[in-house]
C-alpha cells in the first residue's frame, strides 16, 4: 500500500487500532479539542498532502457530536491537500431514518450522506445498512460490506443438528433466504406489526415449522431489544429448541441488556461496529470483531482491487 494514512475520530480509537494491526500500520496522529464556547477544533499532527486518508468514526453517544467531529475532520483533510478522503463508518448514523413514511418528517439518512459529500468526502465505507437503498443517496462511491460470512462461520462451527432460519419480519425474508441457502435449511417468518414510531413491535405468530429445531434470527441491528425479544418469545412458544440471534450492530440502549438477560435467547451474536462497554458484555452476548474485514476493504480500495469477492472470504 502506498501513501495511506488511517485516523481515528473520538471514540473510534480501539476499532482503528485493530484495523491498523491487520494492515501493519500505525494510526495517524490527530487532535480533537473543544474551545470554551463548545466549538470543536481538529488538527492533523502529521502531513496528509497527496495521501489516501481514512477517517474512522463510530456512533458512541452523543451521536450528533460524533457527526460534527467527522465533518470538521473531513474539511481539515481537504484543506490540507489530501489526495482522497475516505470515511469509514462501521455503523451508518441515522440509517433508520431512511424514508418518508409519515407526513412532515425528514429523511435524515440522505441528509447525512449530503453532509459528508459537502464536507469533501470522496468515498464512504460502511457495513450492513438498515436499508441497502441508502447507497443510492450518495453521488460518491459508497462501499457496503457485510458481516454475513463472519456470522455464518461462527454458527457453522457450532454443528447444530437441525436449523431453521427465522426472518424477524417480512422485510427480512430475502436476507433469511440467503442464510438458509448457506445452511441448507428451511426458513420461517415472524408475523409482527409496528405502530407509528413505537420501538417495540407486536409479534403474533410464526409462519413455518420451528418445532424442536435450533432457530437462528438474523437482523441488521438491535437497539432496545423490544422487537427482538418479542420475536424470540413467539418462536420459543412455537416449539423451537434453542434460539440464537445474530445482529451486526449492537446499539443495546435503554432496557436492552435487562431484556436480553430475561429473554428466551440462548446467545446474541453481534460485531464490534459499535463500542460495547464492559457492563454490557453479559454471558448471553458474544462480540465478534469485524475490523479485519474493514482492513481488507481499505487495502483493496487503496490498491484499486475489486471488492466483490470480499464477501466470500
Amino acid at each position: 500500500m502506498e501513501k495511506i494514512k488511517i485516523f481515528a475520530c473520538n471514540t473510534a480509537e480501539k476499532f482503528t487500532e485493530e484495523i491498523c494491526e491487520n494492515l501493519e500500520l500505525k494510526p495517524g496522529k490527530i487532535t480533537f479539542m473543544k474551545f470554551k464556547n463548545d466549538n470543536t477544533f481538529v488538527q492533523y499532527q502529521e502531513t496528509v498532502r497527496e495521501h489516501d486518508i481514512y477517517l474512522i468514526q463510530t456512533t458512541q453517544p452523543p451521536v450528533n457530536e460524533r457527526i460534527m467531529e467527522l465533518l470538521i475532520a473531513i474539511d481539515a483533510a481537504k484543506r490540507a491537500g489530501a489526495r482522497r478522503i475516505n470515511v469509514v463508518l462501521p455503523y451508518y448514523m441515522y440509517s433508520r431514518s431512511d424514508k418518508k413514511d409519515q407526513p412532515r418528517i425528514p429523511v435524515t439518512a440522505k441528509l447525512f450522506a449530503q453532509l459528508l459529500e459537502a464536507a469533501g468526502a470522496d468515498r464512504v465505507i460502511t457495513c450492513d445498512l438498515h436499508n441497502s437503498a441508502i447507497q443510492a443517496y450518495f453521488n460518491i462511491e459508497c462501499v457496503r460490506i457485510t458481516a454475513r460470512n463472519i456470522f455464518q462461520k461462527y454458527l457453522k462451527d457450532k454443528n447444530f443438528a437441525q436449523i431453521v432460519v427465522v426472518a424477524p419480519d417480512a422485510g427480512s425474508v430475502k436476507k433469511a433466504h440467503r442464510y438458509s441457502h448457506f445452511f441448507d435449511c428451511p426458513i420461517a417468518l415472524v408475523d409482527k406489526r409496528r405502530e407509528g414510531n413505537e420501538e417495540k413491535a407486536i409479534a403474533t405468530s410464526v409462519v413455518g415449522d420451528v418445532k424442536d429445531k435450533t432457530a437462528i434470527i438474523f437482523d441488521d441491528e438491535v437497539e432496545t431489544a423490544g422487537t427482538l425479544i418479542e420475536a424470540a418469545h413467539v418462536v420459543k412458544k412455537a416449539g423451537a429448541k434453542d434460539i440464537y440471534v445474530a445482529c451486526t450492530h449492537g446499539l443495546l440502549v435503554g432496557p436492552a441488556i435487562e431484556r436480553i438477560k430475561q429473554s428466551d435467547i440462548k446467545e446474541l451474536i453481534i460485531t464490534n461496529t459499535i463500542p460495547i462497554s464492559k457492563d454490557k458484555r453479559i454471558d448471553k452476548i458474544k462480540v465478534l470483531s469485524i475490523a479485519g474485514l474493514f482492513a481488507e476493504a481499505i487495502k483493496r480500495c487503496n490498491e484499486g482491487l475489486p471488492l466483490g469477492d470480499l464477501f466470500d472470504l
